[in-house]
């Protein structure tokens, strides 16, 4: 849960950008996207294998220079 209390004489605007910027960090929204739908386990799994891979190749490449 994100939480930001608003300090003595401060904005009102300045709190809520805190609080946005806070909430962006937590990824709270991205949160809410990715379990808006179902996905299969399987579906889980498989995606993580290709990020997996991806990171390798990645990692790969940029070690190699």
């Amino acid at each position: 849960m994100v939480e930001v209390t608003v300090r003595n004489g401060e904005q009102l605007e300045r709190a809520l950008r805190r609080f946005k910027k806070k909430w962006e960090r937590a990824g709270v929204l991205r949160e809410i996207k990715r379990k808006s739908f179902y996905i299969k386990p399987s579906d889980e799994q498989r995606a993580a294998r290709k990020k997996a891979v991806r990171r390798r190749l990645r990692l790969a490449r940029y070690n190699s220079y």
